[in-house]
């Protein structure tokens, strides 16, 4: 069974940077296209970044690009999330996501593509 466990989270101030880290376990990690995904206080969970399983596909949401970096580490099994400049909007839950497919990143843009979630952390940008 795969499990993916979030770190790195915390309260920052605005213009600050944060890593955020997911470990995978159980599968096989490069059969796997990972994401991240942000849900705001009383918002809707949204798509933040993907990267397919070999990490030649890369894909990041217009509201973070040029802010954002999503990168992987297969021979540690680690997906990150390289937050720089940080916003009060990007406030809230990030949760790491796993995809059993070879679909390249600009498709796993949905949370509907995902089979395997972790548990979030919290990322909270203060003025």
């Amino acid at each position: 069974q795969v499990q993916l466990v979030e770190s790195g989270g915390g309260l920052v101030r605005v213009g600050d940077s944060l890593r955020l880290s997911c470990a995978m376990s159980g599968g096989t990690f490069t059969q796997y296209g990972m994401g991240w995904f942000h849900q705001p206080p009383g918002k809707e969970r949204e798509f933040v970044a993907s990267i397919g399983g070999t990490g030649r596909t890369i894909y990041v949401a217009d509201a973070v690009k040029g802010r954002f970096i999503i990168s992987r580490d297969n021979s540690e099994n680690m997906v990150y999330l390289q937050m720089e400049n940080l916003k009060v909007e990007d406030t809230g839950v990030y949760y790491c996501a796993a995809a059993d497919t070879i679909l390249a990143a600009m498709i796993l843009t949905t949370a509907a593509r995902y089979d395997y979630w972790g548990q979030g952390t919290q990322v909270t940008v203060s003025s």
